[in-house]
Parts: C-alpha cells; structure tokens; sequence
C-alpha cells in the first residue's frame, strides 16, 4: 500500500491523479503511481513539475515484471490504485489501445520493485 503520508498529485486538466509526493526529510521526490521514484529529492514545485512531465505516458508502456527463480515476462499496467497494480501479458492485453478482458491478468502490491520499463 501507498504511504500514508505520500499526498497525491492531480493533473490540473482534469484531476486525473498521475503520481504521488512524498516526503524525504526536507525535501520531497516525485513518485510514480507504482511507488516508484521519478526523481531526485528536491522541493515541492520541482516534484510537481516532473509528475505533469511525465504523467500517465509511462503506465501506457510495456513492463517486465520479475518472478523469483523465472524469467521476467513482459506485461502491461491495466489497472493501478493505491494498493495494487493489475497487470496481463503485454502480447494479450491491449488490441488497439483497449485492454481485453483476459484470464492472465496478476495483481502485485504496490510499492514494488517487481516491474520495471521493458
């Protein structure tokens, strides 16, 4: 699960939330819907400014997600929240941009260090 004192971040377009900051002592660093860092620690415009930069563009790629003692499989983000991530083989789950409704479908909690970008 997601910090409690991680503040979420909107996009100010539609109030999509797009990432997370969170503080490290004096500082706070831009972290991703996953619980991942987008950056070094800085201040609170510096993580805010990265969170718009980057927002959802990265969940849309594919991902290699690792499992313990097997090869990693590519995969792709159909679902996030503050607690999980959903993800399914990345060579099933999108068919022009639309996820299916498939069976392969893995929900790891999040923060993880399990995926990464492919």
């Amino acid at each position: 699960m997601i910090p409690a004192d991680w503040i979420e971040h909107r996009r100010s377009s539609d109030r999509e939330i797009v990432g997370y900051v969170a503080p490290t002592g004096d500082l706070v660093v831009a972290m991703s819907l996953l619980g991942t860092p987008l950056g070094e620690p800085g201040d609170w415009h510096d993580a805010e400014e990265c969170l718009d930069q980057i927002g959802l563009s990265q969940l849309a790629e594919p991902w290699w997600l690792s499992h313990d003692g097997g090869p990693d499989q590519k995969v792709a983000i159909v679902e996030v929240d503050r607690e999980h991530v959903v993800v399914a083989n990345a060579d099933f789950a999108l068919v022009i941009g639309v996820p299916r409704d498939i069976g392969d479908r893995q929900q790891i909690a999040v923060p993880t260090d399990r995926l990464r970008p492919a």
